[in-house]
């Protein structure tokens, strides 16, 4: 055996041991062996999708009359993704359906009514200066949204408390970071952080009011109130209260994903139970069970030893193709699980090729070496050639579902891409140096039965 074959077949191998450990993970872990340091931490626990987890599904769409742009709507899918994945929502889908919707995706959600109200909140965030006067936590309140660090305190005592104007300091997009911590006497509190260009100012306005109350306001009504307490002259200070862990994210969350450039409305939402996807999941795998057993048994039986060396690589394709699901991670939702089962048959497809000018070979005199070679050389423009036109059709779907909101259209592109891409590494590689491996001593004219010939 060549030294190149053997060389691929330890790769290979590698690759092998690599996906079985990440296959059999939830998660991964790398540490330095000589001071314990985490050198690579990542969950690759599967992810499935709402068809198959359940969860919430709703359509966001701008109200008519207000004006809106594509790159509003992509400012505004990103920041509802990262709202809803502060809650702790994981694997989100949002896609953006031009001209004004956004078609999202929430699987796993156990608290939908949560979920809505934090989509619908447009946040208008404000710092606003309230003196001495403190009002209630959901009051709604007047503000002049001035520019920031030119307002003063109001003081207009005659003027209706629901007429006043209060005046505006900080709008939250001085805010640079955000997050949640331990109180020093309990509880929790809200900790941040501001630009360098809104530090300035706030500190200015602290150390001149000690003691007065500065409301934080959400879409004109107070979530919050509290006093200063000291001034706040480098950047960043605490917000204290009576917060247990669960008050102080929701209102971190706030804070950190408070401005959507234009207002969201929930067009239609709906609650999709587990039930049928806990369903689809048992039939998808005992479909692919059955189809990947019928497979292995023709090649087994119509090619024999070759079938066997294509079984093995198709067990490989399947182990690569699982981890690097995994890694990505790619949502699997029952598409996506089509779109992997159709390409385990462009896999064998192209093995078929590959050993059917491999026979040809062998039957016009050819010794194994030179059929192996010259039946992979032969077949390959037609694997090339097939491969590539269904890798086009995957981008045509990928931005279909892209562009119509039709995430189950991406999935299946997804899946199936990447399960070609892995069955022509399988097809180029692996089938070829297991090939090698398993036949460079034997001879077909001494058993021609174990070719098919």
């Amino acid at each position: 055996m060549k030294r190149r074959p053997i060389t691929m077949l330890v790769f290979i191998l590698v690759l092998v041991a690599v996906s079985i450990w990440i296959n059999l993970s939830e998660s991964i872990q790398i540490t330095n062996p000589f001071n314990s340091t985490t050198l690579y931490a990542r969950n690759v626990a599967i992810q499935l999708g709402l068809d198959l987890r359940g969860g919430l599904q709703a359509l966001l769409e701008v109200p008519e009359g207000v004006a809106v742009t594509a790159e509003d709507l992509n400012t505004t899918k990103t920041i509802l993704e990262n709202r809803v994945n502060a809650l702790g929502v994981s694997e989100v889908t949002m896609q953006v359906a031009p001209p004004r919707r956004i078609v999202a995706e929430f699987p796993g959600v156990n608290n939908p009514e949560q979920i809505v109200a934090s989509v619908k909140q447009t946040g208008l965030l404000e710092f606003v200066d309230m003196g001495d006067t403190r009002l209630p936590d959901g009051t709604t309140i007047l503000t002049d949204q001035g520019a920031p660090g030119t307002a003063t305190p109001a003081d207009d005592t005659t003027t209706p408390m629901e007429e006043r104007v209060w005046p505006t300091v900080l709008t939250g997009t001085a805010l640079q970071t955000v997050g949640v911590q331990p109180g020093t006497t309990g509880g929790y509190e809200i900790a941040f952080s501001l630009k360098p260009e809104s530090s300035q100012i706030f500190a200015d306005y602290t150390s001149k009011n000690v003691g007065k109350i500065l409301a934080i306001v959400l879409d004109k009504k107070i979530i919050s109130a509290p006093s200063i307490n000291s001034p706040i002259t480098e950047g960043s200070g605490v917000i204290t209260g009576d917060y247990t862990a669960q008050s102080a994210n929701e209102f971190a969350v706030q804070l950190r994903y408070g401005s959507l450039p234009v207002p969201i409305e929930i067009a239609e939402s709906r609650t999709v139970g587990p039930t049928l996807g806990a369903e689809s999941v048992r039939k998808s795998v005992l479909a692919g069970i059955i189809g990947l057993t019928v497979v292995v048994l023709f090649m087994l039986l119509h090619y024999r030893l070759p079938g066997l060396v294509a079984d093995l690589a198709l067990l490989t394709y399947a182990l690569f193709s699982l981890a690097l699901f995994k890694l990505i991670p790619v949502v699997l939702t029952l598409p996506g699980i089509a779109g992997f089962i159709l390409s385990i048959g462009m896999a064998v497809d192209a093995n078929i090729l590959i050993f059917e000018r491999m026979k040809e070979e062998l039957r016009s005199g050819k010794n194994l070496r030179q059929a192996i070679d010259l039946g992979w050389q032969r077949a390959w423009p037609s694997i090339r050639d097939s491969n590539l036109s269904t890798l086009i059709t995957c981008v045509i779907l990928y931005i279909f579902g892209s562009s119509f909101g039709a995430s189950m259209v991406k999935g299946f592109s997804v899946t199936l891409a990447l399960g070609v891409l892995v069955s022509l590494f399988t097809a180029i590689n692996v089938t070829r140096t297991y090939l090698h491996t398993l036949m460079d001593n034997i001879t077909s004219i001494d058993h021609p039965k174990w070719f098919g010939l």
